[in-house]
């Protein structure tokens, strides 16, 4: 028996990538599986197509498992609703939600335009907290359920060129951690993955360099199906004492990551001026200060 036997897993961004490995893995460990995949671009425009959705529903099934598709966006409220209804209408019940569709509109921050902050943030945030809130009744009422969301190092560490999507990102780790203390009562649990893959996603990344063609090749060794297995883990009843985690798997290694909590304090009894801070409390603060990483001053390409 598969470690999720009985489920009904609902997963976005299914049509490719990291989103069908999971979707494939899911279906294996014994879940049904609601396919949602809009078809778009990596950058959301153009036209839409069901076809890699229902190549991903046509794998599952040709392995002997069960799926339906879903064409809907995640990034309206109407519609996310009716991605969760597909999965009650065609298997009366919804256990598990992945949230893991989402675009790139990478852009320098002083360039950056509203649309393509709003593009980006539309999808990756407003999509994980819409296709989130519309499970969340059934969950309540069940009295169980697991959201598994994608999050990235571009938010929880940093990268240049990618104001929205690190803020998308970093919004749906801090969503994840509210939903894991607003719903654990109702035995309902949120955790996050920071996943590393070659996928569509990364596939936008510049390799003009000797350096960047060096990482890129290293990033191209890296499996979207390697993020697969933990994303089942946090699915299934062997994680039901996990919730509220950030984690990432990058090859062959698993992490769990920290969250921002004070690391030293200062004291004044009369209070602080200015200038008192800049001549007392600086001084006291600077040596835990962060430094201004990006993800790969922090992660190495030298995946285990």
């Amino acid at each position: 028996m598969g470690m999720l036997e009985g489920k009904v897993a609902l997963v976005t961004g299914a049509g490719g990538g990291i989103g069908r490995e999971i979707a494939l893995a899911m279906a294996l460990a014994g879940a049904r599986v609601i396919v949602n995949d809009v078809g778009a671009s990596l950058s959301g425009l153009g036209e839409t197509s069901a076809t890699p959705g229902e190549q991903t529903c046509r794998i599952i099934e040709q392995r002997g498992g069960e799926a339906v598709l879903s064409t809907e966006t995640v990034a309206e409220w109407a519609a996310a609703q009716r991605i969760v209804a597909t999965a009650l209408d065609a298997f009366g019940r919804i256990d598990v939600v992945v949230n893991n569709a989402g675009i790139l509109r990478d852009q320098i921050f002083h360039k950056m335009s509203p649309e393509e902050w709003l593009s980006v943030i539309n999808v990756h945030l407003n999509g994980s907290f819409f296709v989130a809130r519309a499970a969340a009744e059934h969950f309540r009422r069940q009295e169980s359920g697991a959201y598994v969301h994608m999050t990235s190092t571009s938010g929880l560490i940093g990268n240049t060129g990618q104001a929205n999507y690190a803020a998308a990102k970093l919004g749906i780790a801090a969503l994840s951690k509210s939903i894991a203390l607003d719903m654990g009562r109702f035995g309902v649990r949120s955790n996050c993955i920071a996943p590393f893959a070659w996928s569509r996603m990364t596939s936008a990344i510049p390799a003009g360099t000797d350096e960047q063609k060096a990482r890129v090749a290293k990033l191209q060794a890296m499996g979207p199906e390697k993020n697969a297995p933990l994303a089942v883990f946090l699915a299934s009843e062997a994680a039901r004492d996990i919730t509220g985690q950030i984690f990432a798997s990058r090859h062959n290694e698993l992490f769990v990551f920290n969250h921002p909590r004070p690391v030293r304090g200062v004291h004044r009894a009369e209070g602080w001026t200015p200038e008192t801070i800049a001549e007392h409390a600086l001084p006291a603060l600077r040596g835990h200060l962060a430094p201004l990483d990006r993800s790969p001053d922090v992660f190495s390409w030298d995946p285990v």
